[in-house]
């Protein structure tokens, strides 16, 4: 058997369109599937990542059961240049901490899943 990636990541959502607004618009990342689903009324099938990103976040409102996402790491080149954009753009970000594997600073979207921004740099 080979694993190549992680290919998707189901992220519990109350809105989707709250949800989706946080994701592209807030954290910039980009759209990459929104499609109807059969399943009930007004259930879409979203998909959001990370500009150029491998895995995406799948935006769930129809698996009640689902756990929020604890601690997800997001990598990005300057921890205190992106803590400054997250809050320009209004979201409540911990100010950046230095660890022994780099800088990292904390958040989390509006539906309270947790998300570490960390340089990764040693």
């Amino acid at each position: 058997m080979e694993i190549t990636h992680l290919q998707k990541l189901t992220i519990p959502v109350a809105d989707q369109d709250a949800a989706k607004a946080f994701y592209v618009d807030k954290l910039g990342f980009e759209l990459r599937s929104e499609a109807p689903m059969p399943m009930g009324d007004n259930l879409r099938w979203i998909e959001v990542a990370p500009k150029g990103g491998q895995t995406t976040l799948v935006l769930c409102t129809w698996l009640p059961d689902t756990p929020k996402l604890q601690n997800a790491m997001l990598e990005t080149k300057n921890t205190d240049v992106a803590v400054k954009a997250l809050r320009d753009a209004g979201v409540s970000v911990d100010d950046p901490t230095e660890t022994p594997w780099g800088k990292q600073a904390s958040f989390a979207d509006p539906d309270g899943n947790t998300f570490i921004l960390t340089d990764g740099a040693a």
